[in-house]
Order: structure tokens, then sequence, then C-alpha cells
């Protein structure tokens, strides 16, 4: 079982014992590897929180977190799809499901459609003008697996795909003030870009090899570099969405727990050590917990 099992997998436990078809489904699906709907989830949550939903919007945010692991699922499948024989070349992605063979072509459509079907269950519980707002995000995950052959940023467009749970969040809440969200989503995308470009890093030299574009080669000697400068812009786009919202200088407050967490990622951050890239990468699970936190007391500050 092991050997079936993607090297930054975490299929341990109950995962494990499912049967193999049930297994191999959810290893499709990224289910064993939770931090990246954590991600998908985040943005959404702190737009339900800087709108003023406060803890008596649970239901909203409970079908947001559903959507996201139905919708990062869905991505993961899909992209899996599009990208099943370049995969079969990098070394971390070998073991995949379709890039292994484990899985047959056909059963992958059928559990991509499936996800997409509890998504459109989650979309029917939002307004229309947030329908309409989610909708927009297809175009977004239909390109984004080819942007690697296409872009050495792959990292910015997976940055405006993955935050536009933002969007839809403030558009079922708020009617005014988009600047506010406009802001955060676009220091969202840059977080997300410093984040996935750590993740890159364990790829480096297999998509030299065969021809993958990232951000991360496309920094080559200065990642460390290049994840500050992004994670600062985020930072500061987050701040200046506070601004827009609330003008008061304490409002900034809240962002120093996380601007400290992205910090001790840049500066612990070691390329060449086994598993340190994994590790801050599945770190920003918490730097996405300490935003919600400033989001949450800015939003309802007064409230």
């Amino acid at each position: 079982m092991t050997d079936t099992i993607v090297p930054d997998s975490e299929a341990r436990g109950l995962l494990a014992r499912l049967p193999e078809t049930p297994r191999v489904l959810a290893q499709l699906a990224r289910l064993d590897r939770p931090i990246g709907w954590w991600l998908l989830f985040w943005p959404g949550a702190w737009a339900v929180a800087l709108a003023g939903g406060g803890f008596a919007r649970w239901p909203l945010i409970a079908w947001l977190l559903l959507g996201s692991i139905a919708m990062r699922g869905a991505g993961c499948v899909f992209n899996d799809i599009v990208d099943r024989d370049l995969d079969r070349k990098v070394a971390r992605t070998a073991a995949r499901p379709l890039a292994s063979g484990t899985m047959a072509l056909k059963t992958a459509w059928a559990w991509l459609l499936a996800l997409c079907l509890v998504g459109l269950i989650v979309l029917l519980q939002l307004r229309p003008m947030a329908q309409i707002v989610a909708l927009g995000s297809l175009a977004l995950v239909a390109a984004y697996p080819f942007m690697k052959r296409i872009t050495w940023w792959p990292q910015a467009w997976l940055g405006l795909t993955f935050n536009w749970g933002l969007l839809v969040g403030w558009a079922t809440l708020a009617d005014a003030n988009w600047g506010v969200a406009i802001a955060v989503y676009l220091a969202c995308v840059a977080w997300t870009i410093g984040y996935d470009t750590i993740y890159a890093v364990q790829d480096k030299e297999d998509d030299a090899l065969v021809g993958i574009r990232s951000s991360a080669l496309r920094m080559g000697g200065k990642v460390k570099q290049g994840v500050a400068t992004c994670y600062a812009l985020a930072v500061a786009l987050w701040a200046l969405g506070f601004w827009l919202l609330r003008a008061d200088p304490v409002a900034w407050l809240t962002l120093l727990p996380v601007a400290w967490h992205l910090g001790w990622q840049v500066v612990t951050l070691d390329e060449k050590a086994p598993g340190n890239p994994l590790h801050r990468f599945r770190a920003n699970r918490w730097a996405g917990f300490l935003f919600a936190a400033a989001c949450f007391v800015v939003g309802n500050a007064g409230a």
C-alpha cells in the first residue's frame, strides 16, 4: 500500500484502511492531503468574517468548507487527467493513480462529475449574485493545468483561481465596498505565489528535465528573496484592505501574528533539507487561521 501513496500524502489511519477503489478515489481527489482544501477554504471564510459575518454565519462557512473540499478534489482530478503523461516523468507525482495506471481514465471522469455535482449543490445555497461570481472561476480552473506549459508563473494563475472564494464570500454577504475585497484578493494571490513557490521547490530538478515551468525555477537561486517579496506584498495589501474597511491604524495590529508566521517560513526555509519545503508549505494552514482571526476582529469590531 505504501508504494501507491504519493510522497507528500498524509494517507494514514482511516484512509489507509479503505478498500482499494475508495482509497484510490480519495488519493485522486487529494483527500489524503487536506492542506489543499484548507488553502481553498480560508479565503471564503475570510470574506465572511470581514463582511461582519460572525459565529451566527456558521452554516454559510460550513457550506463553503464542503464546497472547498469538493471543488479542490474536482480540480485535482481534472489536473491529473490533463497531466497524466507529465506526472509519469516526475518522481513526486509518478505514483498518482492515473500516472501509475491504478485507475482507469473513464473512472476518473465519472469521479470528476460526482465531485462537480457536490459543488453544484453548494452553489445553489448561495444568493444569485454570489452564484454568478462563483461561475466566473470556471475558466480559471479549466485553464490552470496548462499554465505550467506556457508561463514561468503558473503559481500566479493558481493564486487567481484558488482565492476566488473570497470574492464569492464577499458577494454573499456584502453589496458594497468592493475595494476591500479586491485588495484582499490581490493580497491572497501574492500569498499563493509565495507558498506555492515553496511547494514547487521540491520538483525543481524534475521540472527542469521534463520542461515544466514554475516560479521556483524562474527565481533560480533567489527563492527566499522571491517568497519574501510575495509575502511582504500580501501583508501590505491585506493592510490596505483593512484600511478601506476601517480607517483605523489599530486594525493593522491584528496582522502582526500572520506577518510573523510568514516571516518565520522565509527565514527557516531550507531548499536542501529533506521535508523542509513541504513542512513550510503546509504551515500555511496556520497562516490562514491567523489571518482569519484578524478578519474576524476587524470585521466585527464595534458590531
